[in-house]
């Protein structure tokens, strides 16, 4: 990592000269730059998550220590958190069993798994899997998870990865169902008997093993039986890869536009008559994508999840298990596309037969929770507003209330995520998350507490109890104290915000500065950028430590800045997590990738910061579709910014 950002710091320096420097920085100062996140990144203390529930009144999670970091267990009551585990030993054990040293507040993994009914733990360390148990205290590699056969860009799955054919038993422990050469097969446990229950499966039209679901009553068993897309792969040369010294050829299923996706088509089985429904396309006939097949509880109808090809339409089809005739039971369109990314795909069937659903739309020009009739279709509108739902996070039928994360709705940056309730009837509102920041909330198992975990770039992360009722504090778990950074040197970017291209519009971004600026001095700037229209970027919490596209996060960011660079980056039009409006200006329009608000950003922060010097043109780097925004950004505003990497 080190020799890739030596490289990005040197292209973009012996193009972008520094205003009023006295000289380009020596190799030691790129030295100083490029230790600067391990210099800095083990400062501070309490920085606590994310909180994982072990029962209903036990929970676990990292937190940042002086010169590390530590595992800690909690229950509510207790005065304070203790270890999780014995760190020493198992930084020990692990590093006899990998041949390496490890410190033991400096473990090489963030996260992990009980098990063995809490005897052991599970992790990830680089490529490999670990399972050290407790006590004593052992370490060894473990098996894998299995994950299956993989979909590149989930619409294309890898035929040259065996899929999960393991056999799935029926509900009532009487049938075991597999595909074997392409086809579904039975298999009546009592007497060992297999049967054949399609015929017609091959290598241009399988059964998929990973799409087979039981219905309730161990009746019926449904999967897509598929026609494969475009096996397109792209191939590339690993120049040094680790522990030979010969080039390794690696390659990588990539469909391309236009390609072929996996054709699906639901095929219901009647286990006792091996009757064979196919379920007729007519109202999903344009496919990209197909959601995984659940049967109802009732075990009368299946249903599914389709996305057309243009992304214009989305339907969400019920099944009759009985003769396969297929209805929409909600359907959403766009004039541009329908937005179903990340967790907004994520729906809920409340009671046994779907009789009302949950759902996200943006019909209204905002992202919203729906109540719709699983019977007529009509929707009942739970939230309202100029703001954005971001993902439904529990549903509780009982109590007939959602919990679900948002932003926008609270005052201050558009872009910090808070977490709501609200009745299914669009009554009882209630905020649960009242720190200014952005929020990070774990429920506890049966619903009765919360831990929030909340910060800014400005301020440092608190966590926080608290009862799910009424969002009443319980306790302070954590307050993290970052004196000993702000002591190295570290300063929190600030927080800028202009209008955009239509002079109206609020685009936000924000600035990192060199730690030795110079107010009366002119510092040339470099953007980085990440304009993807399936999220949005600019970090909002305070860790500055974290992966980011183009470098670590604000650290990365640092890096440039201290060679003496303002450095910034930006949210424009076209990205996630706002209006409707704001996010259509990517549709068909990728190459925009928000430059003239960006523009527009950069000239506004230039005429109220007399440092701030783009008059002789910006610097842009970016990795991956950032890569692809930094090149336009030359070719389609090349008198604005001069350089790109």
């Amino acid at each position: 990592m080190k020799q890739r950002l030596f490289l990005l710091l040197a292209a973009i320096f012996t193009t972008v000269a520094v205003a009023d420097a006295p000289s380009v920085p020596d190799i030691a100062a790129y030295e100083r730059s490029l230790r600067l996140r391990d210099n800095w990144m083990h400062l501070t203390e309490g920085i606590a998550g994310p909180v994982r529930w072990i029962d209903d009144t036990h929970f676990r999670y990292r937190r940042t220590v002086r010169g590390g970091f530590e595992f800690v267990e909690r229950r509510i009551g207790d005065a304070g958190a203790q270890r999780a585990f014995d760190h020493g030993a198992i930084a020990q054990a692990l590093g006899k069993a990998a041949g390496r040293r490890f410190e033991p507040s400096k473990l090489p993994f963030s996260e992990y798994e009980r098990a063995d009914e809490g005897k052991a733990i599970r992790f990830h360390v680089d490529d490999d899997h670990w399972q050290c148990t407790l006590q004593p205290v052992a370490c060894q590699t473990a098996d894998e998870p299995s994950y299956g056969q993989p979909r590149a860009w989930g619409v294309v799955r890898d035929r040259s990865v065996p899929a999960d054919a393991a056999p799935k038993r029926s509900p009532d422990g009487r049938f075991e169902a597999f595909v074997a050469n392409d086809n579904l097969m039975l298999r009546t446990l009592a007497s060992g008997e297999v049967k054949a229950l399609s015929q017609d499966g091959s290598a241009r039209a399988f059964y998929d093993p990973q799409s087979l679901a039981w219905s309730p009553d161990s009746r019926r068993v449904a999967l897509y039986r598929v026609v494969p897309g475009s096996q397109r792969k792209v191939w590339r040369v690993e120049s040094r890869p680790p522990g030979q010294v010969h080039t390794r050829v690696q390659s990588q299923l990539y469909p391309k536009p236009g390609d072929a996706v996996d054709i699906e088509t639901p095929v219901v089985f009647d286990v006792a008559t091996g009757e064979r429904t196919v379920v007729d396309n007519a109202l999903f006939p344009l496919p990209y994508q197909l959601s995984p097949l659940y049967f109802r509880a009732d075990g009368k109808t299946l249903a599914f999840r389709y996305v057309e090809r243009t992304r214009k339409r989305i339907r969400l089809i019920e099944v009759d298990a009985e003769n396969g005739n297929a209805r929409t039971a909600i359907e959403e369109s766009a004039d541009t596309f329908v937005n179903d990314w990340w967790q907004r795909s994520h729906f809920h069937d409340v009671g046994e037969r779907g009789e009302d659903i949950l759902w996200m739309s943006e019909r209204d020009g905002w992202n919203h929770l729906y109540l719709f009739d699983g019977r007529t279709g009509e929707p009942r509108q739970l939230t309202h507003g100029q703001w954005a739902v971001r993902e439904i996070v529990r549903v509780d039928e009982a109590r007939r209330e959602v919990w679900f994360a948002a932003n926008g709705r609270e005052p201050g940056d558009p872009y910090l995520t808070h977490f709501y309730r609200v009745g299914f009837d669009g009554k009882n509102f209630v905020h649960l998350t009242p720190g200014e920041g952005w929020h990070e909330v774990s429920l506890s198992p049966d619903g009765t507490y919360y831990t929030d975990t909340w910060s800014r770039i400005d301020k440092p992360d608190v966590t926080e109890l608290r009862d799910a009722r009424d969002a009443r504090l319980i306790a302070t778990l954590e307050q993290a104290d970052v004196s000993a950074l702000t002591a190295a040197g570290y300063r929190p970017p600030e927080a800028f915000v202009a209008p955009g291209r239509d002079g109206v519009t609020p685009i936000h971004g924000i600035v990192v500065r060199p730690s030795d600026y110079d107010s009366s001095r002119r510092y040339r700037v470099i953007e980085n950028i990440y304009a993807g229209p399936h999220d949005a970027y600019v970090p909002k919490a305070y860790w500055p430590f974290g992966h980011h596209s183009g470098g670590d996060k604000i650290i990365g960011m640092q890096m440039l800045a201290d060679l003496g660079f303002i450095v910034v980056q930006i949210d424009g039009m076209g990205t996630m997590h706002r209006s409707k409006a704001f996010h259509d200006v990517a549709w068909k329009n990728l190459g925009d990738a928000g430059f003239p608000d960006r523009i527009a950003w950069h000239r506004a922060l230039a005429a109220r910061d007399p440092s701030y010097d783009v008059g002789r043109g910006v610097g842009i780097y970016g990795a991956s579709a950032g890569g692809q925004n930094a090149l336009n950004a030359l070719q389609f505003h090349g008198d604005f910014y001069t350089v790109a990497v």
